[in-house]
């Protein structure tokens, strides 16, 4: 029997996942890696990290499986977008990798934007320029430092140092590149215009592929160390969102799907590049060959839970580990007693900064409403309810680029929470499905694996016939028409403290 793997480089760590010939999962392995903050708001990671990681969570699959590597006829690579990874000329890392959630660019946006145009930047891109974004950190470094830029002969994303490691080769895809702010999204190319624009030389960049297309093969040295058979195909992936939106099978219009990880993604299936005027959306490559996705990204989603989790449960934390309990199921049954809207207390999910809607590297979290009534309970469900609110507001604004909305599907960790699950579909005021087998990126990239080597037809056809929705929560009535009225409010909220969030930020530096 034929397998094949998937091996999404997260954030917190790896995970590798073996799907048979019907596009069963037969094992999955994870394996950590630590995050750095050497300053606020900074966020960083060892790229040598990920590969360990990689190599041990490939081989505890295997076993797991009890899968031979030889029986592997294909690997799919997902990963973090947008970090920043540095090489000299003999493949050694310069540096740290910069991460998707480092907020430490907002002068070389502002410098981007001026130089390029905000709205040709968009026109070109279909994005504006974030502080996540790859580009502006490049910048950064040329900028701050000068030596590394001047050694530095190539870049790359997180999971294409993965696939450098497999295979000795430097190549990404289109989707992981539509997140870098050099790529031409439109024409799924890198953007001459904005690398002149830039003053960033073309050799630094890899070539691009179309997801399901073969990238290298697993060499000698690299098989050894995972497990594998040499000249095994390594396909080139796609980004963790564009990933995830195959493993939910997010593949036609009308299908969205709500990932709820460290941070929130609202994703939804296009069949044109299209754009918001306002940026505050992304439109990037799909992996689907020829499509496009857009999408709204909340920065701390999960993420503003285990903040509350780390920061002040660590009652329920010793509990739950007296008990061989998660200490989160303990979270959500004290915010289920909590009432709905928490009687005006909420939380504003911007611990790390915000992407959509307001592109805010200065943007803190909040609990506003505080009363002598409001204890740890209350403060629990106004995090939930915070994230939620927040993640309507990319609904809402795909709904207004007139992006069909049908089916909702909610992948992710979050999505094994019934809390989670009830809280999102009394939010949106709509049915939140499921999926039988909640893998997210992983098992995106298996599929690209199996389909790039023949075993499906199509991604769609992939799709079609690997995933599948399991069971369905409805919102209430009652519940769903609080938070319609509470939504603007929360929303304004914002608009209040924002001049106050860049003088904090401004004063303590």
């Amino acid at each position: 029997m034929a397998y094949y793997l998937g091996v999404d480089v997260g954030t917190s760590g790896v995970k590798s996942l073996l799907i048979d010939a019907e596009g069963s999962v037969a094992a999955s392995a994870a394996e950590a890696y630590p995050s750095y903050t050497p300053k606020p708001l900074w966020s960083e990671q060892d790229p040598g990290d990920w590969w360990a990681a990689a190599v041990a969570s490939v081989k505890k699959a295997l076993a797991a499986a009890g899968a031979d590597g030889k029986r592997v006829a294909g690997i799919g690579l997902s990963g973090q977008m947008h970090g920043l990874v540095l090489l000299d000329k003999g493949g050694k890392v310069l540096r740290r990798a910069i991460l998707w959630n480092d907020q430490r660019t907002s002068e070389e946006c502002a410098e981007i934007t001026a130089v390029v145009g905000a709205k040709r930047l968009i026109a070109s891109a279909c994005n504006p320029a974030l502080t996540g974004f790859t580009a502006p950190k490049i910048l950064w470094v040329r900028k701050n430092e000068p030596d590394v830029y001047e050694r530095a002969r190539r870049m790359l994303l997180p999971k294409d140092y993965v696939r450098f490691r497999m295979t000795g080769e430097y190549a990404t895809d289109v989707s992981d590149a539509s997140g870098t702010l050099l790529l031409d999204v439109a024409k799924r190319q890198w953007s001459a215009e904005l690398l002149e624009a830039m003053k960033i030389d073309r050799s630094l960049l890899p070539k691009t592929y179309e997801s399901v297309e073969v990238t290298g093969r697993v060499s000698r040295r690299a098989a050894e160390e995972l497990g594998l058979k040499a000249g095994t195909p390594v396909v080139a992936g796609g980004g963790d969102q564009a990933a995830g939106g195959i493993g939910a099978g997010v593949v036609r219009a009308g299908i969205v799907s709500v990932s709820l990880g460290t941070s929130g993604v609202v994703f939804a299936h296009s069949d044109e590049a299209r754009t918001d005027p306002k940026g505050r959306l992304h439109t990037f490559c799909h992996a689907v060959p020829g499509k496009w996705h857009v999408m709204g990204v909340s920065l701390c989603s999960g993420g503003s839970l285990q903040w509350f989790r780390n920061a002040l449960c660590s009652e329920e934390t010793a509990v739950a580990e007296r008990a061989g309990q998660d200490a989160y199921d303990l979270i959500s049954l004290a915010a289920s007693r909590a009432p709905a809207g928490c009687e005006g207390l909420m939380f504003l999910p911007y611990l790390t900064g915000e992407r959509t809607p307001h592109a805010d590297p200065f943007a803190r979290g909040a609990f506003v409403g505080i009363t002598p009534r409001t204890d740890k309970a209350y403060m629990a469900r106004a995090v939930f309810e915070g994230v939620a609110l927040s993640l309507l507001d990319s609904l809402e604004i795909i709904r207004s680029l007139n992006v069909p909305v049908g089916e909702i599907r909610l992948v992710g960790g979050g999505a094994k929470s019934a809390f989670w699950r009830q809280t999102l579909a009394d939010v949106f005021g709509a049915d939140i499905f499921s999926l039988r087998a909640c893998e997210g990126p992983a098992f995106g990239a298996a599929i690209l694996a199996a389909t790039a080597a023949g075993r499906f037809k199509t991604v769609e056809e992939a799709c079609s016939a690997t995933v599948k929705t399991s069971w369905k929560d409805g919102p209430n009535a009652e519940r769903a028409k609080l938070y319609a009225k509470l939504h603007p409010i929360w929303k304004g909220l914002y608009w209040s403290l924002k001049g106050d969030f860049e003088a904090l930020t401004r004063a303590v530096e």
